[in-house]
């Protein structure tokens, strides 16, 4: 086995330089980084939204919430908001963090649930610290509820891709590593199978040792050079196509700090609030839209003037069937596409990249890493896949042939006990290292109307009575909390400052 001394990342973008960031600031000692990106080919970069483990990930590169703030335009956001999704002008939100209080062995919406057998009428996000922070258009970081053992806040991001991109570009430059702007005119390819060198179309060649995929959707050596193979999800998931723009913010116009997932008769629209502008887009399906009337149905639903023109990208859902094959591995959209409805495409990245290092083959590329390492990224993306899923197969939507069909495929047989469980039991079981909460999952379902036939006989450790004082006490708490947050404006302002 050769011992990698020479890695070579293809691409840049928001992939190509958080690889090259994380493993600078681990491995620089050990290795030589060269990022080959060409300055004519452009990246998707509608990954603006993010999730809250972007703050641990950011720690780790040095990036505080300072410079994240002042660097990418970027604003807060505390979860996203789904209207329509269940039934038309129905409204519920994904909220980062806990709800209500924690009782062992018994989530807090089971007491919820008993209560509102006796006559409650209060919403599962009554008791969320984020939700009602949101929606108020406040923010501060908690780790606590003051005075409580309660947790506080959770917070993520939305940022402009780009210019998060050039800001670990310039970290990753800073710790060594090398960039080249240029493309490949041709991959030059061992005896073993394994790529040996790129020759780029400025006359270079480059070889490497280990090579990592961030060309994006092109895949060009995974698929196009490896030919690694494609899990197609596309019956579960069906939307193929998107139009992207970016327009400017009304003058009177607060950012909000949470994401607006707007679904239409064909799929959903994105609104991204940034410091200097909004991010939009449409996600649809090009069996029942056509890109023309995506581009103007977008167009309509926008908050501002357009500041560019609307950009078509197509994509399928789905996975490689290999992560890693011979001494290329393939982070970002090469390795595969989930649409962004739960902002989880940077994730998936950080992941990718965090278990290449954990699997580093400093000493040479073994089988066992090779399977432990695409066991872990296929066991990852179906886990995101389900829940993905989760929020268009659960529609009562009777509106169009796109919601009847989503709501009338067959499921993949884990999601559909998933579904099931909660149906009959409100129990939500996940993998211990499953990225969405129990507290995710019945967010959805229970916004998405799918109600429990019974809640955990546990519940009924406390009465009426009691229950009512707890609800009482911690709306209480909540909302006096919320009332002494800065806005969300004027939290970015301090924090700029």
């Amino acid at each position: 086995m050769a011992e990698i001394q020479k890695v070579v990342i293809l691409g840049g973008g928001t992939a190509g330089w958080l690889s090259a960031s994380l493993m600078a600031k681990l491995l620089t000692k050990r290795i030589q980084i060269t990022l080959i990106e060409s300055s004519h080919i452009g990246t998707v970069g509608v990954g603006e939204a993010t999730i809250p483990p972007i703050i641990a990930f950011n720690n780790a590169l040095g990036i505080d919430e300072k410079t994240m703030v002042q660097r990418t335009s970027a604003t807060i956001k505390l979860g996203i908001e789904f209207e329509n999704w269940g039934q038309y002008g129905d409204k519920y939100m994904h909220a980062f963090g806990n709800i209500g209080k924690a009782f062992p062995f018994c989530d807090f919406h089971h007491i919820l649930h008993a209560a509102k057998e006796h006559g409650d009428t209060s919403s599962l996000w009554d008791y969320s610290l984020n939700y009602q922070a949101a929606k108020a258009g406040r923010f501060a970081p908690l780790k606590t509820i003051p005075n409580t053992q309660l947790t506080g806040t959770e917070h993520a991001y939305h940022f402009d891709a780009s210019l998060y991109a050039q800001l670990l570009r310039e970290r990753a430059e800073q710790m060594g590593v090398m960039r080249i702007d240029a493309q490949v005119s041709k991959v030059e390819r061992a005896e073993n199978g394994d790529v040996r060198a790129l020759l780029l179309d400025n006359g270079e060649r480059v070889e490497g040792h280990l090579f990592v995929d961030c060309s994006g959707l092109r895949a060009l050596l995974i698929e196009q050079t490896l030919g690694v193979g494609f899990e197609d999800w596309s019956h579960w998931l069906p939307c193929d196509s998107a139009v992207a723009v970016q327009s400017e913010l009304p003058s009177d116009y607060e950012p909000v700090p949470y994401t607006r997932s707007i679904a239409h008769d064909s799929g959903w629209q994105w609104q991204i609030p940034l410091q200097h502008r909004m991010g939009n887009g449409l996600v649809y399906c090009s069996r029942f839209m056509s890109d023309e009337d995506a581009k103007e149905k977008l167009l309509n639903n926008i908050p501002g003037t357009p500041l560019n023109e609307p950009r078509i990208i197509k994509f399928k859902t789905g996975q490689r069937r290999k992560q890693w094959q011979n001494n290329v591995v393939a982070i970002g959209l090469s390795s595969g596409f989930l649409e962004p409805l739960e902002s989880t495409s940077i994730h998936l990245i950080q992941t990718a990249i965090i278990r290449l290092i954990k699997h580093f083959p400093y000493k040479g590329i073994c089988a066992s890493s090779v399977h432990s390492f695409n066991e872990q990224f296929s066991r990852e993306m179906t886990q995101i896949r389900d829940f993905i899923i989760l929020h268009y197969c659960l529609n009562q939507r009777a509106d169009s042939d796109f919601w009847r069909h989503c709501r009338n495929m067959e499921l993949p047989e884990s999601l559909a006990h998933k579904i099931a469980l909660f149906s009959d039991t409100g129990a939500v079981f996940r993998h211990q290292d499953e990225l969405f909460t129990e507290v995710a999952w019945q967010q959805v379902m229970l916004g998405q109307n799918c109600r429990p036939a019974q809640h955990h006989p546990l519940a009924e450790q406390l009465s009426q009575s009691q229950r009512e004082e707890l609800f009482g006490s911690l709306r209480t708490l909540i909302n006096n909390t919320v009332a002494q947050m800065p806005t969300h404006a004027d939290y970015l302002t301090r924090v700029k400052n």
